[in-house]
């Protein structure tokens, strides 16, 4: 390990699957504690973090002879294996205690990933300054074009490890599978670097020190899979909940959950959200013979699964960007597709670049504090107001903690930036116990006919308009742009308002 073309090889490698290890986090988080921009910020945060101080033993460990810092470098890799292969158990036994004593979305979401992923950072961190070294000691004459090609070779494996987690290893092997591959990549590493370092005596030693990572990444790949389906966007699990006889289905994506259905009754509608974006349009566009839709999320689609049950015919369209959704929602809810149009991309791209309108548009972008911020601005909702039909009506989910209330103050500022009838729903009966609260903006050229709907599953009620006022007039707000959406700080706040 001492030509120079080696030591570059070897750095690009490390660097490679440290950065696919940063990828596979975020999306192990997921099922825990959503993907959102605090997600990936830990993520970020916390690996460089690990890099930095492993960074800085590895400078300290290359100040020994060449032999002893490769040395100090393949157990370092052995213990970058054995730390990787761990994280999966790791994680799976730090996540409940972890989100259960700590409230705040955010600090749960920091320790997790400290917890999980400081320890394979830290050791992939250690061999950069130990190779750089070597190579620099090993090629006195070019040591400037060592060093250089050291560094690039970091920066060219990183490249290459992010587009190789987030194209290929991840959609071809699940997030399980790809830390398995890392824990092997360094594993072998360590193991090659022990050899040069000690030669017959290496190999022994490291053969002896690669039980407990092989050890560990054998039994990662046995552990059941948490996610029913892990898709390129998704951890999408299945849970049955219904009784014999009565099956009743939740799709949790990452860790929430965004769709209930029945499987006897269509019509069915067991979720406060549920209820608002299924029922809602049907009475703002009662007395037509016909109307058209399109939604923003298919989730579960059970809001088109209950409309065809109706004797009313609804044109549905459907942007949904995940088409591993909408296969879940096939294979294990009760949809059937029928004519609906499904366009599996960007709710945002679609409607820019198609002339069709219609009479009812639902967003149903929230998903616990992690909110698309383009599809909540000012623009956004002037693309949405232009396509929509004479009488059309949009509906947007919002999920808001009742001691703030800023983001339903914002949206509804946003909103009536647009539309001259901005109305708030909520679900009539709400835990007090529980601080975060789903409401319904409704948005169009007039109000609804009536203040309430009711359903043998729950009832809905229109918040007062002076009630609406008096949260705008005392909650700080601001109107969402492309320029200026801080919807995660302000969903991520716990703070008292």
């Amino acid at each position: 390990m001492h030509r120079l073309w080696v030591l570059v090889a070897v750095q690009a490698s490390v660097a490679a699957a440290s950065l696919v290890v940063e990828i596979v986090a975020g999306r192990m988080l997921a099922p825990y504690v959503g993907m959102s921009l605090y997600t990936w910020t830990s993520v970020i945060a916390v690996v460089l973090a690990g890099f930095s101080a492993g960074h800085w033993i590895g400078g300290r460990l290359a100040e020994g002879t060449p032999e002893a810092a490769l040395r100090a470098n393949g157990w370092a890799m052995l213990a970058a294996s054995l730390t990787t292969a761990g994280a999966v158990f790791v994680l799976r036994g730090a996540a409940g205690p972890v989100v259960t004593a700590l409230e705040d979305p955010v600090a749960s979401i920091i320790a997790l990933t400290m917890l999980v992923f400081f320890l394979p950072s830290f050791f992939a961190g250690i061999p950069a300054p130990i190779l750089s070294m070597v190579a620099v000691i090993r090629h006195p004459e070019r040591k400037g074009r060592a060093l250089g090609a050291m560094f690039a070779a970091g920066a060219w494996g990183a490249i290459l490890g992010t587009l190789a987690a987030g194209f290929v290893f991840i959609s071809w092997l699940g997030s399980v599978g790809t830390l398995v591959v890392v824990a092997v990549v360094y594993a072998a590493l360590g193991i090659a670097s022990l050899v040069s370092a000690g030669g017959k005596a290496g190999i022994g030693a490291g053969s002896a020190a690669l039980l407990a990572p092989a050890a560990l990444a054998l039994s990662a790949l046995s552990q059941p899979d948490p996610c029913t389906v892990e898709s390129d966007y998704f951890c999408i699990r299945v849970i049955d909940e219904g009784e014999p006889g009565a099956p009743v289905r939740f799709m949790v994506l990452d860790h929430l959950v965004h769709g209930v259905a029945d499987g006897q009754d269509p019509t069915a509608m067991l979720t406060p959200h549920g209820i608002m974006l299924e029922g809602l349009p049907r009475l703002r566009m009662e007395g037509r013979d016909q109307w058209s839709a399109f939604l923003i999320g298919g989730g579960s689609y059970t809001v088109p699964r209950s409309w065809h049950a109706r004797e009313t015919p609804v044109a549905v369209t459907v942007a949904e960007v995940d088409p591993a959704v909408t296969q879940a929602a096939i294979d294990h809810f009760w949809y059937e597709p029928g004519a609906d149009r499904i366009i599996h991309a960007d709710a945002r791209r679609t409607l820019a670049g198609e002339a069709t309108t219609y009479d009812v548009i639902i967003g149903d972008a929230f998903s616990d504090i992690a909110v698309p911020q383009h599809l909540i601005t000012r623009e956004f909702f002037q693309q949405v107001s232009d396509r929509l039909n004479p009488g059309g009506v949009y509906l947007m989910n919002v999920i808001d903690h009742m001691d703030r209330l800023e983001v339903l103050a914002s949206m509804v500022a946003t909103a009536r930036a647009v539309w001259p009838s901005v109305e708030v729903w909520t679900e009539r009966q709400h835990d007090p116990a529980e601080n975060r609260r789903v409401f319904v903006l409704v948005a169009g050229e007039g109000p609804t006919a009536q203040p309430q709907i009711a359903t043998p599953w729950g009832a809905a009620i229109r918040v007062a308009g002076s009630s609406v006022d008096d949260i705008l007039a005392t909650r700080p707000h601001v109107v969402f742009t492309d320029d200026y959406a801080p919807i995660d700080r302000l969903l991520g706040d716990r703070g008292e308002g």
